[in-house]
């Protein structure tokens, strides 16, 4: 019976994990989460797990960051902030290549910090109405946005979804963790700068004719209190991951803070919530602890091993980028997880960052890359498979060879 259920357990999870990979259902409108629930179901009616199992199974600390961390970039959002960055970086238009320089140091810095698929959501309409009026090329500017938002979101553990989930499942230290992370970071982005420069090179000044719609109206307007309440809380979660305090309370308790207020709505702050994400985590946990429990990861580990594979820095960062881009990486890193020794930190280091810059290889790597592309398509502005691969493809080989160097300096 055991050995039955051990089978049916492996089944259920393959074939979830190849609906993630694929994306869809021939014949259905079920997306990735979908399937992602649906296999999860599967775990509990088939009994592989219990109902109270399946609930121990969801790592609340990492669900309850993620939650306050959507919070507090709803506030600067609503507040206007991430329109107000963007209009401020256009007036350097004149100057393409500062202006592409700009672009991508404010993106990648405000995703270390917020989310960086809220930053292109919230970048891509400013920047495309802004170059259309020019009648400049939007396109490489737009991969810019995208490229460097998925780089600078890997600086830092609240950074993007995985990095979450691998610095509450590690128990890393948010800032020694930002300190190493630090140079593989600063090199990619310079990387992707200098390859942006090298592929387009003229085109960043060439003409462009697109649709332009007014969005301007829809675009949140600035306010300074409202701001100034989101860098305030963003400080105060900074200098409190200073001390011995669980990340997710303080988390919680600066969210508690901002939904404290007299104009912007509760039912607002929450709407900006992703709910949808926030699914696809439950459902993964329960996923991968229905396999856990039946020691699937350590079978496969053990055959490998048995060939002589073993999961070092180089390795790791391969299978991470392969994987990431089968499967999107909030789905590779939850797996990949199972794999790793608590005690051997760098290789979480590695994942983590491997992870991030495999969002850029190709346009389904990262949600970033797909919400830049489909908020562009409004304009007008069509960024092919293509397109984006003819940078993505190198500027993630640099990323990892800069990664694997740094690993192999420290």
């Amino acid at each position: 019976m055991g050995v039955g259920l051990k089978e049916t357990v492996t089944i259920i999870f393959l074939i979830t994990y190849l609906g993630v990979a694929i994306g869809k259902v021939p014949g259905l409108a079920l997306d990735r989460t979908g399937i992602a629930l649906l296999g999860a179901v599967a775990m509990i009616v088939s009994g592989a797990i219990d109902t109270k199992e399946a609930v121990l199974a969801v790592h609340i600390p990492t669900i309850l960051l993620l939650y306050s961390l959507m919070i507090v970039s709803a506030q600067f959002r609503l507040g206007g902030f991430y329109t107000k960055c963007a209009l401020s970086i256009t007036r350097l238009l004149e100057r393409p290549k500062v202006f592409l320089l700009m672009l991508m140091l404010t993106s990648a810095l405000l995703s270390a910090f917020l989310a960086n698929d809220i930053v292109c959501l919230a970048f891509t309409p400013v920047i495309s109405t802004s170059l259309l009026l020019e009648s400049r090329n939007p396109i490489p500017y737009l991969l810019a946005l995208a490229m460097a938002s998925n780089i600078g979101s890997a600086a830092t553990i609240i950074g993007n979804p995985q990095n979450m989930i691998i610095g509450q499942m590690a128990n890393l230290n948010f800032w020694l963790f930002t300190l190493w992370s630090l140079i593989p970071v600063l090199l990619s982005l310079v990387a992707s700068y200098g390859l942006i420069l090298l592929i387009y090179g003229k085109k960043l000044q060439s003409s462009y004719k697109s649709v332009i719609y007014e969005l301007g109206e829809s675009w949140p307007p600035y306010d300074s209190h409202q701001t100034k309440k989101g860098i305030i809380a963003v400080s105060l979660i900074l200098i409190l991951f200073l001390f011995p305090i669980p990340r997710e309370i303080v988390a919680i308790c600066i969210a508690g803070w901002l939904l404290l207020s007299r104009r912007m709505k509760t039912r607002s702050i929450l709407g900006l919530v992703d709910w949808h994400l926030i699914t696809l985590f439950c459902s993964l946990f329960i996923l991968i602890a229905a396999i856990e429990k039946y020691q699937v990861p350590q079978d496969i580990l053990l055959f490998l091993e048995k060939y002589g594979f073993k999961i070092e820095p180089f390795s790791l960062s391969i299978i991470s980028v392969v994987l990431s881009n089968l499967t999107s990486n909030v789905p590779a890193v939850m797996l990949l997880t199972k794999f790793l020794d608590p005690g051997q930190t760098i290789l979480w280091y590695v994942l983590a960052l491997s992870s991030t810059f495999a969002g850029n290889l190709i346009t389904l790597g990262s949600i970033a890359n797909l919400i830049v592309i489909e908020e562009a398509a409004v304009f007008g502005i069509k960024i092919s498979f293509w397109e984006h691969a003819k940078v993505g493809i190198p500027e993630t080989i640099i990323s990892l060879i800069i990664l694997i160097l740094w690993t192999w300096i420290q």
